[in-house]
């Protein structure tokens, strides 16, 4: 399963595609902390905000 975090800030955008969930969530919360705009998108296509992210990790 691939999940995609695409991160705004400004005129800026970055879109990066993992397998890991961890690592994707990982890397979120960095540039979510940092004041880009974070959203999470699964195989299902089903999008997460950051209050969501850890609806992504294994329990």
């Amino acid at each position: 399963m691939a999940y995609r975090m695409i991160a705004e800030r400004e005129n800026e955008s970055l879109n990066i595609e993992r397998q890991s969930s961890l690592i994707i969530v990982a890397k979120a919360r960095i540039f979510a902390s940092e004041g880009w705009h974070v959203v999470i998108t699964d195989a299902d296509g089903k999008s997460y905000a950051p209050p969501e992210f850890d609806q992504l990790l294994p329990a």
